[in-house]
């Protein structure tokens, strides 16, 4: 009798042991480490979707006990008590409001974490008091991933799933695909699909079939 897969529910993972941690995000996990050397107490981590800005961000909250705010919906006027964490600031609806929420952290001598898709210095800012304050934060980059990261990537999404990957798979997704972690988990999450909804075998040739089209962009969003 074929076992059969029960469905997989995605839920984020935001756990220490969890992270990869790699060369291309030691220096942000470096600084992460001492909010008592960020520039004007304020730290900005930017870089491409899905490379563990947000996995950082919750870590480093969980460790501060930091009130953890969505810059897309970001909105009144916040007074902090603690350490706060913004989790894509650059998309914040109403610039008053995160400006206001830096100036409060400040007068109270609080650390602010931010993550962005981009530097400050690449944004365009209605509040020229708010560009300001975010241009003269710590800024850190999170580089594209390794490939040894990338192969660890892929195996953990994998393992989380329970899908299992030929050696003829796995080394086209690791070829083929944009190399961003936000692609991976893509693919992954579609052959999971395909796997669970027609019982199909994943070889490379059903790969580059369903992921044509992935991996003909530059990543995706």
């Amino acid at each position: 009798m074929r076992q059969l897969a029960l469905p997989f529910t995605e839920v984020p993972g935001f756990a220490v042991e969890d992270f990869c941690g790699a060369p291309s995000n030691a220096l942000a996990r470096d600084w992460l480490e001492r909010p008592e050397s960020w520039s004007n107490g304020r730290l900005v981590l930017w870089g491409e979707a899905g490379c563990g800005k947000t996995h950082l961000l919750h870590i480093w909250a969980a460790a501060q006990r930091a009130m953890i705010l969505d810059g897309g919906t970001l909105h009144g006027l916040i007074r902090p008590t603690g350490p706060v964490a913004v989790d894509d600031a650059d998309i914040a609806p109403d610039p008053r409001t995160l400006l206001h929420l830096l100036n409060s952290a400040t007068e109270a001598g609080l650390p602010v974490l931010m993550t962005a898709r981009t530097p400050p210095w690449r944004q365009s800012y209605k509040l020229a008091d708010l560009g300001s304050r975010l241009r003269a934060s710590e800024v850190v980059e999170i580089r594209a991933p390794e490939d040894e990261l990338l192969a660890l990537l892929l195996t953990r999404l994998s393992a989380e799933r329970q899908l299992t990957l030929g050696i003829a798979v796995r080394n086209y997704l690791l070829t083929h695909l944009p190399r961003t972690a936000a692609a991976m988990r893509e693919a992954v999450a579609r052959l999971d699909r395909i796997a669970f909804d027609r019982g199909a075998r994943l070889t490379r040739a059903l790969a580059a079939e369903l992921l044509e089209d992935l991996c003909h962009e530059d990543g995706p969003a």
